[in-house]
């Protein structure tokens, strides 16, 4: 009777019941190689079906378990990706940061593409764009509405400029980068918003710490989360335990099925987060492009990318199989057998 008790607790922690009742190993051999891998994988393959079969048997529960974590997950995932949308409606970061080089009025106009070019060839600059005078007159004349007295000046007034793109938004670098440019032959004056770099930066880095920040408190809570689950999961199986211990199971034997399951919880909320947020930033985008679409814009919101949402699961089974190490190895060690 003990015999068989054991067996049927070996069972319910995952061992494979063939495994139980081998074939007894005859003194003096030792298994080879193949037999102990085979072995493992058997133990492992037992482990992760049993714990299928434990989550199957309670749907409704595994699905809010994982339907919180995810919920945990989305949040700053759909921060970070709406983040992303905003600088890109804005056209881009390193635009609103743009060197304007405002070229001497005697350069000749062949002059002006020239030094685009090799503008353009520095490291630290991704674009350089060539405005001409008349090109520059006409666009003044369209946006201060002064086009009829402009048209009675003897002459051009205004010089001929090359905006510059850098590549990074530093102020340092900018600053470095500007007086560099100052310096060419040709350029009258750089002009750089400097301000506008700061309060660039701010903004960005008030964002990136707030994702940051919401990140941390949300990981914590989705440990706290399946920590307390598998807890549960351990407090049912408590004999179970004692007993797998008593005929000598190791602790990494008892720890296996607890690791999967932690593992499939984090598969489950990995899912439901990405379909989350999949279909919030699909339901959103139609109230986004019918606003763009009234200030003439075909601006829309960009999904979830498959890389992200890639991370985003790899990370959920990470953080599960986490939470449940965590809470298999504190309550280990009072799973002593009596």
């Amino acid at each position: 009777m003990d015999e068989q008790r054991n067996r049927q607790a070996a069972q319910r922690v995952g061992a494979n019941p063939q495994s139980v009742a081998s074939k007894p190993v005859a003194q003096g051999d030792e298994p080879s190689s193949r037999e102990l891998l085979n072995a493992w994988l058997e133990s492992h393959r037992a482990s992760l079906l049993d714990s299928l079969r434990r989550l199957a048997r309670q749907p409704v529960g595994s699905f809010f378990t994982c339907l919180v974590m995810a919920i945990a997950l989305s949040l700053p995932m759909g921060l970070a990706l709406l983040l992303d949308n905003v600088e890109r409606l804005g056209g881009s970061w390193q635009k609103a940061a743009q060197i304007s080089l405002y070229l001497q009025l005697s350069l000749d106009e062949r002059e002006g593409p020239r030094l685009r070019d090799e503008i353009a060839a520095l490291d630290d600059v991704a674009e350089a764009e060539w405005i001409s005078r008349s090109q520059a007159l006409e666009e003044f004349q369209q946006q201060s509405g002064l086009g009829e007295a402009l048209k009675e000046l003897p002459e051009n007034p205004l010089p001929a400029v090359i905006l510059v793109t850098p590549k990074e938004v530093d102020k340092a670098a900018l600053e470095a980068l500007r007086l560099r440019l100052a310096e060419l032959p040709g350029v009258q004056q750089a002009q750089l918003d400097l301000q506008w770099v700061e309060r660039l930066g701010a903004i960005l880095g008030l964002g990136d710490h707030f994702v940051f920040g919401l990140s941390l408190l949300l990981i914590l809570a989705l440990l706290l989360v399946i920590g307390n689950t598998i807890r549960l999961h351990i407090e049912n199986r408590r004999s179970e335990i004692e007993i797998i211990k008593l005929v000598g199971g190791t602790d990494a034997y008892v720890r296996r099925p607890f690791l999967y399951m932690g593992a499939l919880y984090g598969t489950g909320a990995g899912l439901l987060a990405w379909l989350v947020l999949a279909f919030g930033l699909d339901w959103l985008n139609a109230a986004v492009v019918r606003l763009a679409g009234l200030y003439g814009s075909d601006f829309a919101l960009q999904g979830v990318p498959l890389d992200d949402g890639l991370s985003l699961l790899l990370g959920a089974i990470f953080l599960g199989y986490i939470g449940a190490w965590l809470a298999v190895a504190r309550h280990l060690s009072e799973l002593q057998p009596r």
